[in-house]
């Protein structure tokens, strides 16, 4: 395999906060992984992480179990993948502060996105996570400590009390926070280095940032998802995080869940010209300023929001993200290798991936998620908002009022209930082979915010048509027909 790759080091982000998969899955994927160029992995655990203690409340229904960590580690091990464990340990700790029992922790009241940084409870919270999840990964070289999009920081009542006392600045409190969080996970572990998210630095004065202590403890990882990167921009800004004394920098792109909160189907293009940005910029940088990149793969914009492209959608985005890594571009021996890898038989169309084909493991839900997502919607709005009978003749009023003229079932009803047979089996099918990749609440999310609103409106235009015919005298009112899963 051709490398000449400015990034050494290329992880592929696992954002389990959302469809996280079942570990059967991850088994498939991860020698798909090796395979196509990663060395390593970003596993931003969140609530799949096996919490004990009175942390235990924060373990999703499904969470792994210990066994489970240590059979991913394994079976990352066996397919020379290194894994970064994630925590989030200061913005995006809504699924921490959602529970009432630290609730009394966020920075203000009314949101749990930003942990409190005045609170010595905050401190001993974030390091009883970040010491539940090294006593899992004892071999770990590198720990993610998040901290990005700190939302509100400054606005709660305990940092204007300090603003205002302390003549401080909110950058002060940032650091000043990501300064005690690594000394504590240091001193502790003091072989393990910390990553964090550049964002909150980023405007930091260079003076602010050299003088805070802050960087000879921790590596930023600078992100930027969009297709048209500032090159010179990020040129100048790995310089002065390099003047200020970080010892190692790393970037971060995105394969996926970067392109909308709700997106189903992942704009090819859009993540292959953002990694063929992110090659010009690494070129740009001086020598040796990056340790490697994290491809990320959001699953949720945060912890409340939707779901966005599930994991199996992405693959074929991945693939030309990290074969374009490895081949400095998308080059014609990039692309053979996806196309061999994914036993895709062509990438013609790279914005909205065939609907067919491919042989890696979950293409059967790739294809069905395109059909769902290019055609239930607009198959279900032609007939009820298109087709001059419903219009025309069984329109709102009509359907309230169980108004139908006769003749009108006949060219109503049988387009409606093929529609309905034709979507009701691509869901049983889609369901089935999520079932084997995710639990069941990831299941029912994606099939909830995705089939059934489509499958819904079928099955009540058919029972309006029923009633109506029946109080027509036409035929009689029967059993409305039944909703897939």
């Amino acid at each position: 395999m051709s490398d000449s790759s400015p990034f050494k080091m290329r992880l592929v982000h696992l954002d389990l906060k959302g469809a996280p998969p079942k570990v059967s899955y991850l088994s498939e994927i991860f020698p798909l992984f090796h395979a196509l160029g990663a060395n390593a992995l970003l596993i931003e655990y969140e609530d799949m992480f096996p919490y004990e203690g009175p942390l235990r409340l924060l373990r999703a229904k499904h969470a792994y179990s210990p066994s489970e960590i240590q059979e991913i580690l394994h079976l990352a091990r066996l397919n020379e993948l290194e894994v970064v464990p994630l925590v989030q340990t200061f913005g995006h700790m809504e699924f921490v502060l959602k529970h009432g029992a630290f609730a009394h922790l966020r920075e203000v009241a009314s949101f749990p996105n930003t942990l409190n940084p005045h609170e010595a409870e905050s401190l001993a919270l974030v390091g009883a996570m970040l010491g539940q999840v090294l006593e899992l990964h004892r071999d770990a070289r590198w720990l993610h400590i998040g901290c990005d999009e700190v939302y509100y920081l400054g606005e709660g009542e305990a940092s204007q009390r300090w603003l205002q006392q302390e003549q401080g600045s909110k950058a002060q409190l940032c650091l000043s926070h990501v300064k005690a969080v690594v000394s504590h996970l240091l001193a502790r572990h003091p072989a393990t280095r910390p990553l964090l998210w550049d964002d909150m630095l980023r405007d930091i004065p260079e003076d602010g940032l050299a003088g805070s202590g802050v960087p000879p403890l921790v590596e930023p990882v600078l992100w930027d998802y969009g297709a048209e990167l500032d090159v010179p921009g990020k040129a100048l800004l790995m310089e002065k995080y390099r003047r200020c004394g970080f010892p190692g920098l790393w970037a971060a792109s995105a394969f996926k869940g970067a392109t909308g909160a709700n997106q189903a189907l992942t704009p090819v293009d859009h993540h292959l010209r953002n990694h063929e940005q992110w090659l010009q910029a690494a070129r740009a940088a001086p020598p040796g300023a990056l340790r490697g990149i994290v491809l990320t793969g959001w699953q949720r914009y945060d912890h409340f929001a939707v779901l966005c492209e599930l994991l199996p959608v992405g693959i074929p985005s991945l693939a030309v993200c990290l074969q374009s890594l490895l081949h400095g571009g998308f080059s014609p021996e990039a692309k053979e290798r996806v196309q061999r890898v994914l036993g895709l038989p062509s990438l013609e169309g790279l914005s909205a991936m065939s609907e067919g084909g491919g042989t890696f493991p979950g293409s059967d839900i790739l294809a069905l998620v395109t059909q769902v997502s290019l055609h239930l919607r607009s198959t279900v709005d032609s007939l009820l908002d298109g087709n001059r009978y419903v219009t025309g003749w069984f329109g709102p009023y009509h359907r309230q009022h169980k108004l139908i003229h006769p003749v009108m079932v006949q060219h109503i009803q049988p387009e409606a209930l093929s529609l309905l047979a034709r979507w009701d089996a691509v869901a049983r099918e889609l369901e089935a082979g999520l079932q084997r990749v995710f639990y069941p609440d990831a299941v029912d999310e994606w099939l909830e915010e995705n089939v059934r609103p489509g499958l819904r409106r079928l099955q009540q235009l058919l029972g309006d048509l029923g009633e109506a015919a029946a109080a027509a005298g036409i035929l009689p009112a029967g059993p409305e027909p039944a909703l897939g899963p």
